[in-house]
């Protein structure tokens, strides 16, 4: 009986590589709402770009948009999750010093925390060596340790919850710079991670400078209109915009921006 020849091994087909958003459309993203954020992205078809059940650190919250560098984890074991593995050298078996010290600024770290919080992803130091190396927040779907210390830097620190347990108990790095989930959303390396007071949104990189055009926009008109229901309108036929309302919002702002006055009360 003749055995056929296996095919040969072929290399694992890579993605095309995602487009850079440039630092200039960062900080256009970084002062929209997250409201005006996945309104515009839900009309894409993107559904659900939030990473839900994520809530800052910070004492005083401040808005930012980077790209996404991501870090993995799989479960910790106990023959490869060892404390003498640390070493101040890069290591296979240690690539998150590898991964902080890759960080380069623009970057948003988006770890990976299979949604465990039981130990930490990382805390105070590896953050702080990150801030200074450029990084603008970062992101995990578990905890952080430290966290009286990171509630008081300024810098984004995002997560489930707090823990003194060492990564170690229950973590791995098993990769750096793949697609991940984070909180149940796909997460691909260049992702424009966008945070304010209320969200983390991911943005997909090739969508980036149009979300900042369309948002800039809709802030713009979201604003103006809340001021006409703050003074005394009724929703209907103004929110969302009509073809009416939008045309008086491109008049009111050609006519300098005036205030806009609650009406008189009816005698």
């Amino acid at each position: 009986m003749s055995l056929k020849t296996p095919p040969p091994l072929t290399a694992i087909p890579q993605r095309p590589p995602v487009p850079h958003v440039s630092d200039s459309v960062l900080d256009r993203l970084a002062k929209v709402t997250s409201g005006s954020l996945t309104t515009q992205l839900y009309i894409k078809g993107f559904r659900q770009p939030v990473l839900h059940g994520l809530t800052p650190l910070n004492r005083k919250v401040k808005p930012f948009a980077g790209r996404a560098y991501t870090m993995r984890f799989i479960p910790a074991r106990e023959d490869v999750d060892l404390y003498e593995n640390l070493t101040t050298t890069p290591s296979a078996d240690n690539l998150q010093w590898v991964g902080v010290e890759q960080i380069e600024p623009g970057h948003v770290l988006v770890i990976d925390s299979n949604r465990d919080g039981r130990a930490a992803s990382m805390g105070n130091m590896l953050i702080t060596r990150m801030m200074m190396r450029g990084a603008r927040a970062v992101v995990t779907d578990g905890s952080f340790r430290d966290g009286t210390e990171l509630s008081e830097m300024d810098f984004p620190v995002w997560c489930i919850g707090v823990t003194a347990t060492t990564r170690l108990s229950y973590h791995h790095v098993a990769d750096l710079q793949v697609p991940i989930g984070c909180a149940g959303v796909a997460v691909y390396p260049g992702d424009v991670i966008h945070g304010d007071g209320d969200n983390i949104t991911i943005v997909p990189a090739h969508l980036a400078e149009e979300m900042a055009d369309l948002c800039e926009r809709r802030d713009d008109i979201e604003a103006y209109l809340a001021m006409r229901v703050k003074a005394g309108e009724p929703l209907w036929g103004l929110y969302p915009p009509s073809e009416q309302t939008r045309a008086a919002h491109k008049q009111w702002v050609a006519d300098g921006r005036p205030p806009i006055h609650p009406a008189a009360p009816a005698r």
